[in-house]
C-alpha cells in the first residue's frame, strides 16, 4: 500500500462515457469546471468508453494502465474520475495507480467544504463527507487520533488501526448529528414563524451557474455572493420581496443543483433544501443561452423529486437573455396563468415582468373591501398589518376603520383560531364575494 499524500492538486482527469449518454463534450466541460472550482490543476484528460463496468476498477484494465502511465509521466498526485466509484473500485485504483483517487461525489463534497460559510453549512458538509468516506477507510485516518490527544490510551484492547479509525469516525458523526439537530430546531422555529405570518414563500432553484444568486440580488437588492463558477453559494439566504402587487413575500436563494449530486449531500443539506420543500412557489432558473437547458431542467426536476419538492408549483425563469439574443416576455398557459418569464438578471431587463408574474401567481383572488374592527380585536389588527393586508386606516373610540386590499389566500387564515375574529373575517370574505 502506498502512502497517501496529505495534499495534492495536480490532477489527471478520467472521463468515462457510454454509447447512449448524450453530449459527452458538455459533460467533460462541466467536470473540468468542477475540478477548477476545487482548486486543482488539470494536467491531462483521458476518456474511457465504459459499456460494461469493470468490477475491479470501473474502467477497463488497459485504460487503468494508460491512466497510470499518464500520472507518472505528468507527475500527477491525484486522479479524478467523473463517476461514482464503489469503495472497492476506488481502493483498487489507488493501489494500481499509486496516487490518490477521488470520484465525482468526493470532488463535489470537497468543493462544498471549501464554500460553506455558515456554522450550519459547515456542519452539514462535514457530516456528508464523513458518511461518504466511512466506507472508504483504508489508511490515512490517524489524524482523528490526534484530535483525541494521540493513539496511546485511546485504543481498545486488540483493536486494529482501521477499527480505531472507524470508531472515532462514528463518534464524530454522532457529535455532528446532535449539533445539527440543535441548529435545525432553531431554523425550524424561524421557518414556522414565517409560516404563521402567512407571507407567501418563494424559493430559487436551478442548475448551478444558471444565475440564481444574481437574480436574487436583483430582486432584493441583496448582497449574496455571485460568480461565474459552479456552487458559488451554498448557504440558504432569505430576504423580503416587495412591490409584487400582492403584498410582501419572502424569497430564498438555494444551492445550485447538478447531475449525480451525492446522496449523502442531498440528505445532509436539509436546511437549504427545506426552503424549496416548504415554498409556495419555486422560481426554476435556467440559462436561456445554454443549448442544454432542457436537459438540465430535467436534472433539476429529478433532484426536486428526490427532496419531496416535486409537487411545489413552478414558474420557469429563462435568465441571461442578453446572451441568448431573446426578448423579455411572459409566456402563459391556456388559462392565462404565467408559466415562463424571459429576462436578464444581470442587466435588469424583464425584472418588471417577473414581478408582475409573481404578483399574479401569489396573489390569486384579491379582497378589496372596508372592514370595521372593534378595539378588542387588536390581535387581528396586528396580523392584518403584518400580512400587508391594510391599504389605509383610521381609528376612533369605536375602533379601526380599515381598507383591506390583499389576496383572499392571505386573509382567510388570519383569525388565529379565535371565534370572534373568524366571524369578522368570514363577513369580510363574504362581502368581497
Amino acid at each position: 500500500m502506498f502512502d497517501r499524500q496529505k495534499k495534492g492538486d495536480r490532477a489527471v482527469l478520467v472521463l468515462p462515457h457510454s454509447r447512449g449518454e448524450g453530449d459527452t463534450a458538455r459533460r467533460a466541460e462541466e467536470f473540468v469546471e468542477l475540478v477548477k472550482s476545487a482548486g486543482a490543476e488539470v494536467l491531462g484528460v483521458i476518456t474511457a468508453r465504459v459499456e460494461d463496468p469493470n468490477p475491479r476498477y470501473y474502467i477497463g484494465t488497459g485504460k487503468a494502465n494508460e491512466v497510470a502511465e499518464a500520472a507518472r509521466a505528468l507527475e500527477a498526485d491525484l486522479v479524478l474520475v467523473d463517476h461514482l466509484l464503489t469503495p472497492v473500485q476506488e481502493r483498487n485504483l489507488e493501489k494500481h495507480l499509486g496516487v490518490r483517487v477521488v470520484d465525482r461525489a468526493g470532488l463535489i463534497l470537497d468543493i462544498f467544504a471549501q464554500r460553506a460559510r455558515s456554522h450550519e453549512g459547515k456542519l452539514e458538509v462535514e457530516l456528508a463527507q464523513l458518511k461518504h468516506l466511512a466506507t472508504r477507510l483504508v489508511r490515512g485516518w490517524t489524524h482523528l487520533d490526534a484530535q483525541r490527544g494521540g493513539a496511546i490510551g485511546n485504543r481498545g484492547p486488540g483493536e486494529t488501526q482501521l477499527e480505531t479509525d472507524r470508531r472515532l469516525l462514528g463518534e464524530r458523526v454522532k457529535q455532528l448529528t446532535k449539533r445539527l439537530e440543535k441548529v435545525q430546531v432553531q431554523r425550524g422555529q424561524q421557518r414556522r414563524a414565517r409560516l404563521r405570518n402567512t407571507v407567501p414563500r418563494v424559493a430559487l432553484v436551478g442548475y448551478t451557474n444558471a444565475g440564481k444568486s444574481t437574480l436574487f440580488n436583483a430582486l432584493t437588492t441583496g448582497d449574496v455572493y455571485a460568480a461565474d463558477q459552479l456552487f458559488a453559494t451554498l448557504d440558504p439566504t432569505v430576504r423580503k420581496l416587495e412591490d409584487l402587487g400582492c403584498g410582501p413575500a419572502v424569497i430564498a436563494d438555494t444551492v445550485g443543483f447538478i447531475r449525480e449530486l451525492p446522496h449523502d449531500l442531498v440528505a445532509a443539506f436539509r436546511a437549504t433544501l427545506a426552503e424549496a420543500r416548504d415554498a409556495d412557489l419555486l422560481l426554476h432558473v435556467s440559462d436561456a443561452a445554454d443549448e442544454e437547458r432542457d436537459r438540465l431542467h430535467r436534472v433539476v426536476d429529478k433532484v426536486l423529486e428526490e427532496i419531496d419538492a416535486g409537487d411545489v408549483p413552478q414558474l420557469h425563469v429563462m435568465n441571461k437573455i442578453d446572451l441568448a439574443g431573446a426578448e423579455p416576455r411572459i409566456e402563459r398557459d391556456g388559462s392565462g396563468k404565467p408559466v415562463r418569464v424571459w429576462l436578464s438578471a444581470a442587466t435588469g431587463v424583464g425584472l418588471d415582468l417577473l414581478r408582475q408574474a409573481l404578483g399574479e401567481l401569489l396573489g390569486g383572488e384579491r379582497v378589496q373591501s372596508p372592514l370595521h374592527l372593534p378595539l378588542s380585536a387588536g390581535r387581528l389588527h396586528a396580523r392584518l398589518k403584518a400580512a400587508g393586508a391594510i391599504s389605509g386606516e383610521t381609528i376612533d373610540e369605536h375602533g379601526w376603520q380599515l381598507r383591506i386590499d390583499a389576496p383572499r389566500s392571505v386573509i382567510a387564515p388570519l383569525s388565529g383560531g379565535d371565534a370572534a375574529e373568524a366571524q369578522l373575517l368570514r363577513g369580510l370574505l363574504s362581502e368581497a364575494g
